[in-house]
């Protein structure tokens, strides 16, 4: 079975070492702290000259990264073999290439720690490779947090650095930046180097120091969408339509249709209990009004047209129902029909 990341971490700082890791799945997060503790810390700054290999996947193959493993470690007890990125190894789906890592798996060489750092994907649990993984090596498989869970791990890592939260400093951290771990973490890191220590985070500290260009967030289109704030929203899909790469038109899109959904079930909703509709919403109780607010100034009506608005412009940024626009140009489209 798949061990914990923290539990990995513990054995780790105890100095308990194993042959093998294997960090694979979707959350970045771990698998960077887990492969950057073991770099920087099994050996020593003398040791890791000799006895210490850092390669990205797409830099290298199964037989060099075994060639490295079994080599034994040259004035030290033990050899470090971290592969970052290691999903881009050269032919790492070859059978015959699986088949030589499964024979290393069931007898590696003790005084190697070898490492993968596997991001955005994961061995099938059911084939040879995999199951061979889970029973030899420390097997770690890291999963994207639901978004209302994500409140409750970036708290606790503010506290980790010593530091308290507001619930709506945490609500809107947490709101700006997604459920990215590693981006919530890099923007707390951020935020406690450049306030006093032991000072409460408010909303205030958040909005000045996470995302110097917060106003170009999708977050911030849609509060200014859900306020029918014009100007706002006009100044953000300009500064979206001149930054395409960072602002792609399927995910805009898909962010503002989860966003009218949850307006649609406010509509709906029989309850119009607060704490209730967070539950249904699956939302910080925190946000709550604001979706209560944009309900009141979106009729039910106006909200369907709104989402069959969103789902014709997401046709067209795909090709299908194609008017000829510019992606700049159907995002301009599509905030006018919102508003109007």
């Amino acid at each position: 079975m798949p061990v914990h990341p923290d539990t990995v971490l513990q054995d780790l700082k105890a100095k308990k070492y194993a042959p093998i890791y294997f960090l694979q799945g979707d959350e970045a997060f771990y698998i960077d702290i887990i492969s950057d503790y073991i770099e920087k810390n099994v050996l020593t700054d003398a040791d890791k000259a000799f006895n210490q290999v850092v390669a990205y996947g797409q830099d290298i193959d199964v037989t060099t990264i075994l060639n490295h493993a079994r080599a034994y470690s040259m004035f030290s007890d033990r050899k470090v073999v971290i592969i970052k990125e290691a999903q881009e190894i050269k032919g790492f789906d070859k059978k015959e290439n699986q088949t030589m890592l499964e024979a290393y798996l069931k007898n590696p060489l003790p005084s190697t720690i070898l490492v993968f750092a596997y991001k955005g994907k994961s061995l099938h649990a059911g084939r040879t490779l995999g199951k061979i993984m889970d029973k030899h090596a420390i097997l770690v498989t890291t999963k994207k947090m639901y978004d209302n869970e994500v409140p409750i791990w970036s708290n606790s890592y503010v506290k980790s650095k010593g530091f308290n939260i507001t619930v709506g400093a945490n609500a809107v951290l947490c709101e700006s930046v997604g459920n990215n771990l590693s981006r919530i973490a890099n923007e707390v890191d951020k935020l406690v180097i450049n306030i006093p220590a032991h000072t409460e985070i408010s909303e205030a500290l958040v909005q000045q120091y996470v995302g110097k260009s917060k106003e170009y967030t999708i977050f911030e289109l849609q509060k200014a969408l859900g306020q029918k704030n014009v100007m706002k929203s006009n100044q953000i899909i300009e500064n979206f339509a001149a930054n395409p790469k960072n602002n792609p038109i399927v995910m805009v899109v898909a962010s503002l249709a989860g966003y009218f959904l949850k307006v649609l079930m406010i509509h709906h909703a029989a309850n119009k209990d607060e704490r209730t509709l967070a539950g249904v919403l699956k939302v910080n109780p925190f946000f709550v009004k604001d979706y209560i607010a944009t309900s009141r100034l979106y009729s039910p009506q106006k909200t369907l047209s709104i989402i069959h608005f969103l789902r014709e412009t997401d046709l067209q940024s795909k090709g299908i129902s194609s008017t000829g626009l510019k992606e700049s140009d159907m995002l301009k489209e599509l905030v006018f029909k919102i508003l109007h």
